[in-house]
This record gives structure tokens, sequence and C-alpha cells, in this order.
């Protein structure tokens, strides 16, 4: 049996991981989160629950499993409690031994947001489409090593010497070149202290727990969050997030080696998506690119912003089975294609009169490629209750057999709704 699992979004994020990830959480321990911050929303429906979880693994969601927020994640303290209160208002996370955040992951800190906001404000038309939280300046601080960690909410005289150094830096650009209030030490301090008083139980080693864990022979499923294509180093730069998406991190953002992963399973959208700024080869400004957005749902989990939409991307997907080294494929959202007679997808770009069939690193050159596609016939039928993948409409089975040869992965999970159940299990990734 496997025991280690990395979970990575293939696309620009917003691929349905959330709901993957809690469904293969019935056969896992252990659920880690392993990069990215709150500018990620995992949204899960259990019944006619809706959770859009930003921090805390799926997981959570699951009675007796244990979840880890681990070292490569920045928390901001006040989005982690209001997301522990709003699950225990909701009768989950019961249990706090059932929640552990590395003593090493990065804070984000009140002069982060302000920053980020500010930035992003000064860029005009040149921004990068940010989600305001922060998330870039605490990646830049943890860089530059003068970053908050956990740890340090555990020692009074660390923390204020900390925030009081950093703020002679973060006020003199934000007072005197952006022209905005400061902050003062003291509230920070004293705000920072009373979070710490709420999350200090839940701070360990998580890199000696996990790998005791996997020693132990527990099952692990590794939860990436935003996509390949956002990659800070592999992803459409500088349109990207400001942390490796990657599977690679799973290891590095969790402090365990990258031999102990078994299997890397790619998450997709039966169709492509993406929110911000940023060259996207197959976006629809259409009535199917509008159609899309309507069926799927397509506003941000955590932005609320709409998604651009667009048809499905088997060169981007060749990318990121090459960057992440792919096992296995789950195509999210099939149903959302179920009203469609014909349905496109692309396969190569045409780039100043030559055919691309590999995905371009420059971002400049992919905004200027233009898809070319391949029609299939729609299935125009509801696939929403099919629980098998024979019982699927041949076209749809068609399309997918079609995403596996261009892809070079085999799918083994198709999601045909939003409920957890709405699922058609081929391969379960922890089986042989």
């Amino acid at each position: 049996m496997v025991k280690n699992v990395a979970i990575i979004g293939t696309q620009w994020g917003d691929e349905g991981k959330g709901k993957i990830v809690d469904i293969l959480s019935e056969y896992t321990d252990i659920v880690v989160r392993f990069q990215g911050g709150n500018n990620a929303g995992h949204t899960v429906k259990v019944g006619e629950d809706v959770f859009i979880l930003h921090l805390i693994p799926s997981g959570i969601l699951h009675p007796g499993k244990i979840c880890v927020i681990g070292n490569g994640v920045v928390i901001d303290p006040q989005a982690l409690l209001e997301e522990i209160d709003t699950l225990k208002k909701n009768g989950h996370f019961l249990d706090d031994s059932a929640l552990l955040i590395s003593e090493d992951a990065h804070l984000i800190m009140p002069y982060h947001k302000k920053l980020d906001q500010l930035k992003e404000k000064i860029k005009g038309t040149s921004k990068i489409g940010t989600t305001g939280r922060g998330i870039g300046p605490a990646y830049e601080d943890k860089v530059a090593r003068c970053g908050i960690r956990c740890r340090d909410l555990l020692n009074d005289r660390v923390m204020r010497e900390k925030i009081k150094k950093n703020l002679l830096e973060k006020n003199h650009l934000i007072k005197n070149i952006l022209h905005e209030d400061g902050f003062e030490v003291y509230e920070i301090y004293h705000q920072y202290n009373e979070y710490a008083e709420r999350i200090k139980g839940y701070i360990t080693n998580t890199s000696l727990f996990l790998n005791q864990a996997i020693k132990n022979g527990k099952r692990i499923l590794f939860e990436g969050a935003q996509g390949t294509l956002l990659d800070v180093d592999l992803g459409t730069y500088p349109y990207v997030t400001s942390s490796n998406t990657v599977a690679g991190e799973a290891a590095t953002g969790s402090g365990i080696g990258p031999t102990r992963i078994e299997r890397v399973i790619g998450i997709t959208k039966a169709y492509t998506t993406r929110v911000g700024g940023g060259p996207f080869p197959t976006e629809l400004n259409d009535k199917n690119g509008k159609a899309l957005r309507l069926k799927g749902e397509e506003y941000g989990a955590t932005t609320g912003r709409p998604r651009r939409c667009g048809w499905f991307d088997s060169v981007a997907a060749r990318y990121s089975t090459r960057v992440n080294g792919l096992d296995g494929l789950v195509i999210t959202k099939l149903d959302v294609l179920d009203e469609f007679d014909k349905i496109f997808i692309s396969t190569a770009y045409k780039y100043k009169g030559s055919i691309l069939e590999e995905f371009p690193s420059d971002s400049f050159i992919l905004d200027e490629c233009e898809p070319v596609y391949e029609i299939m016939n729609g299935w125009k039928s509801n696939t929403t209750d099919i629980k098998e993948f024979s019982g699927l409409p041949k076209e749809a089975q068609d399309y997918i057999r079609r995403i596996e040869e261009l892809t070079g992965v085999e799918a083994i999970m198709i999601s045909v709704g939003a409920k957890r159940k709405e699922a058609i299990m081929i391969k379960n990734p922890f089986e042989e």
C-alpha cells in the first residue's frame, strides 16, 4: 500500500483540490498543508453545508485525522483563529489535538497586509492581481531573513525585539515613501500576544512529528494550494503567487525528505480557469466563457472575483505533468460541460507562424500564443449522479481518454458535482 501522496493543482489554481483532499482524507491518517497562505480557498461541500478553508487542511472535516500546517506556509493568526472558530461553531474540529502548526512557519504581520495593498495600488494597470492579504510581503521577509515565525510567539522578548526592528524599516517605507500611517510596536505586540495565547498549544516541531509518523507507517496526504502555473519559479512569472506550488515543495514545506513522497496526483478541471492578471491562451470572452462561469460557479473562494474561463489546455497540462512528475490525474467539474454541443481541447499553440507543442517559459510569448484546437462532440446529458466510469456517456469517456493521451497520465478520479459523494473513483492513489 502507498503511504504518502501529494495532491497538486496543475492549472492556475481553483482546480477543486479541497474536495479531492476531503474525499481522500478517508484513507489517510494525516493531512499536511505545505505552502501558501490564506490566499488559498479550498471549498468543501458536506451535505448542505459549505466550508471554505484557507489555512487548515480539508481533512479537519474528518474526525480522527491529524492536520498539519507545515513550515512552508505563511500564517495570518487572525485568519487562522477565525477559521478555527467557524469550524468549532459548526460542530467540527472538536479535538484540539487534531491540529499541529510548525514552529518554523512564518507569520503574516499587519504591515505585510498594508504593504501588499499599497504596492498593488501604485502599480495601476501593471498590477499582478494579488489578494492583498500580505502573503507576498511575508515571503519577502522570510527570504530577507527578517521574518517572524510561530516559534517567536512563544518568546516575549524575541517577539518584541523583532517587531521593533522590523518596524524601523516598514514604517519608514509606509510613512515616507507611500505616505500612509505606520504602526506602533506595542499595538502589534499586544495583539499578537493575544493570538499566541490561543494558538500556542498547536505549535510544535512538525518536521519531527511527520518523520516519526512515516517511520510508524502512517498514511499522509500532502495538500497543495494554488496551482503549478502560479509557482514562483515555474509559473507564468511575474503573474504568479509568492511560493513554490509544485510537488517538490511538499517535501521542503513539510520538513521531510523528497524520497518519502511515493505518489504525486495532479488535479485539473475539465476546462481551464484563471483569477487575476496574466496570459491565458484558451480564455473565452464569448457566450461559452460565460456559460462555463455560470454553470461552474466560477468565483474565487477567497476573493469572490469572477474567474476567467476557457477550454482545456493540454499544452499547459503536459508542462505540469513534467515539472511535477505526475502519477495520476483527477479531473474535476466534468458536469460543467454536460450542456455543450461541442467541446474544444487546445493541443498546441500557434506563435508567429510556428506551432509550439511545449509550454513557453516566457509569459510575454505565452501572451501572444493562439490555441490550436481539436473539437470533440459533447454528450448533452447529466453526469452528476453517475458512480462508475463505464456509466458515463461515450462522448464523456472519449473526452477523458483524449485528455489522458494528450497529458500522458491516467485519470484516477472524475468529479461530477460539488458534493462529497459526486465523484467517480477509478483508482485509489493509496492502493498499489
